[in-house]
């Protein structure tokens, strides 16, 4: 039986190893909230996609929160990632419009395969991203003033990993990036056909799209002073490493044909000790 850390650890080198850093009993309620995130996540993202399954872990997670019964059949993996993604929800008096949203841009993984602006993809953000910022705010003890820089800091996160993705997501033919943001650099798609064939519009739209990162991920490094300071080291090195990943794809903007641009797990633990000795 596969456990909830091992979904978190198979879903996120940055993110598992840079959360094993949290204080112990906030590094349990995250993996339960990163679990039942990722479990989402693989539903929509693999070949061909899971959509039952995305269905079924919808439906056992409104049973849950309605103190419905759950059906025996249910797949036990389902039931629990919902049953623990409840527990820190009620835990930390999560908003469940959260949760609705996070599921409705799970949703459009499935039917939506691109945008047309910038506010078409934001809204995808904010479900996807967005809300898992405000969730873990709420876990490690975030004051409600700062709740708009934890929202920025999952966008900035997500479109690193928009950029870093882009060979996976054209396989799976979708793109996350506004044709209006395509359009205005000449590119038709994000195919290699087309890339090969405007390889200076292409590196052009990366370095813009690293532009958003680096507005948003600045903006939201106002928040860290809200955070408590135990709690920082965890955040700290993930940002670290999404700098990180950051400088690499500005470096070579066509990597991401080729392999996925991620630290390794010694990367990210040895940031995490510098972090820590810091601190």
């Amino acid at each position: 039986m596969i456990t909830e850390v091992e979904v978190f650890k198979r879903g996120s080198t940055t993110y598992y190893w840079s959360s094993r850093f949290f204080p112990k009993k906030t590094r349990q309620d995250v993996f339960k909230l990163y679990s039942f995130v990722r479990v989402a996540d693989d539903f929509v993202d693999s070949s061909p996609q899971q959509i039952e399954q995305l269905n079924e872990l919808e439906k056992t997670w409104k049973k849950i929160v309605k103190k419905q019964r759950v059906p025996k059949k249910t797949d036990e993996l389902v039931h629990r990632v919902a049953n623990n993604m409840y527990e820190v929800a009620m835990k930390y008096d999560f908003d469940l419009a959260w949760v609705d949203a996070f599921f409705q841009s799970m949703h459009m993984d499935i039917d939506k395969k691109s945008y047309k602006t910038m506010d078409d993809t934001l809204k995808y953000i904010y479900g996807s991203a967005e809300v898992i910022g405000l969730m873990m705010a709420k876990i490690i003890g975030v004051k409600p003033e700062a709740y708009e820089y934890a929202k920025l800091q999952g966008r900035a996160m997500q479109y690193i990993n928009f950029i870093r993705d882009i060979g996976e997501d054209i396989e799976l033919g979708r793109c996350y990036f506004p044709k209006s943001e395509l359009a205005a650099y000449g590119l038709e798609s994000l195919t290699t056909r087309i890339i090969m064939r405007h390889r200076a519009d292409y590196r052009e739209f990366i370095e813009a799209q690293l532009a958003y990162y680096q507005q948003w991920q600045l903006e939201a490094n106002k928040g860290f002073k809200a955070i408590p300071r135990r709690q920082r080291i965890a955040l700290r090195t993930a940002v670290d490493m999404y700098n990180w990943t950051a400088l690499k794809l500005a470096d070579d903007p066509f990597v991401v044909f080729d392999k996925k641009v991620k630290p390794s797990k010694f990367r990210v633990v040895a940031r995490a000790v510098v972090r820590s000795i810091s601190a």
